[in-house]
Order: C-alpha cells, then structure tokens, then sequence
C-alpha cells in the first residue's frame, strides 16, 4: 500500500502521522476506492456495523440536528427580545403622554410593575420643585440613601439585606431580593431620587445578572422624573 510505502523504514507509526498522510493524500481514497466499501465503523445508534459513508451520513445528519436546535434557540431569543422591546415602548410611550406631573411618578412605577412582571417598585426622589414637596414620593429620605445612591455607578442587584431603601415597598417583608436603580441628570455625579425593585423570589434579582437593562430603565426614568426638579438658572 502506498501508506508502508511512503513511511517504510519509519519507526512507531502514530495515528496522527496516518491522519496527516491521509489529510495531505486527497487521492489517496480515489487509488483505492475498495477501501470506502471495506471499511466498517461503529454507529453510534445501536453499536452496528455501518460503512463510511454510512457514518459520515450520520455525521452530517447529527450536525443538521445541532444547526437546527440553534436556529430554534436563536428565533426563540429573538421573539423574546422582541417581545422585551414592546413592553419597553408602551411603559416610554406611557411616560410620555403622562402630562399631569404630581402623577407621573406613580404612573411610571404602576407601568413597570404592570410591563415587566415585577412584584412591587417603588421611587423616592429628593431636592424636588416646590410644588412637589409635599407628595409622597419626595418623602423620608435620610442621608445615607441619598449618598448610596449617589456611589452606584451601575444599578445594584442582590438579597434584601435590611436596606432602608426597601421600606418603600407597600410589602417590605415579602421581599428577598432588590435592584437599585440611581435616577440622576446625565452629567451629574449625584443621584435626585432612586428607583426600587423587590421580588419574593431570591433568585430575581442576583449580583451576577446583567445591569445593561436595568440602566436603561434608569436613564429613561431620570429624563421623564428631572421634570420635577427646579429648573436651573
């Protein structure tokens, strides 16, 4: 055979120098068509016997499966991002049409909790207009909140700790875990408000989730909220 031919008087031949020849050999099979019938492998269905051509239909059957279970796996993705941006566009377009500013708050919170599933929200913001002093949503707000929504750089994820932040929910002791979301002008270091989420579920809101979401949430709600700050001289 060509292979004893080529490598005659080389010592302990390895599989890899054979699959190397082969691979730089393409005529090699053509020379020796016999062989394709000849040669018998393993299925992986049933442990028979198959031939070659057999097993590389088989193959390429299996690889069609794995194509189409990723096809499937992307439409699915694909169909829950779409429906993911829907609910983004009616809580925004909520947002917008809300023109009676005293609501707007609790519009935003109510469409969040009713658009993306969530238990219970809540938002407290701080330095308000006058006018807005005296609702619910400007009030009991100590200093420790304030500067530790001011540190977050990203929205903060994770297990109920006993925050201060989560005695704004209407059920604080049902809830296990929380999200932070800092509300805070585009340039400005310092947070005017932040916007809470509280789930029962332990496992809803986890350090190691993506915040990507959640700071979008946040800035859209810190350009519709910035409306009920003073207005800058």
């Amino acid at each position: 055979m060509i292979i004893t031919e080529k490598v005659s008087g080389i010592q302990g031949i390895t599989e890899s120098d054979i699959a190397n020849y082969l691979a730089n050999d393409p005529m090699f099979f053509e020379r020796h068509a016999e062989l394709l019938a000849s040669i018998q492998l393993t299925s992986p269905h049933g442990h028979r016997a198959v031939s070659l051509q057999e097993r590389q239909m088989e193959m390429l059957r299996d690889k069609i499966k794995g194509l189409e279970h990723k096809i499937i796996e992307m439409i699915r993705h694909g169909q829950e991002n779409l429906a993911i941006a829907d609910r983004l566009h009616r809580w925004v377009r909520g947002l917008m049409v809300t023109t009676d500013l005293f609501e707007l708050p609790y519009s935003l919170v109510q469409e969040l909790i009713h658009e993306f599933l969530i238990p219970q929200a809540a938002v407290r913001l701080w330095d308000v207009d006058v006018p807005f002093m005296d609702e619910p949503f400007s009030q009991d707000v100590s200093l420790d909140v304030r500067s530790f929504a001011s540190s977050l750089t990203l929205p903060y994820c994770g297990l109920n700790s006993g925050f201060e932040a989560a005695l704004w929910f209407e059920a604080p002791g049902s809830v296990a875990s929380v999200a932070f979301i800092p509300l805070r002008h585009e340039a400005s270091p310092v947070a005017f408000g932040m916007l809470v989420l509280g789930s029962p579920d332990a496992t809803r809101f986890t350090s190691e989730m993506g915040t990507e979401f959640l700071v979008r949430i946040g800035e859209l709600a810190s350009a519709a909220l910035a409306r009920l700050l003073p207005e800058e001289d």
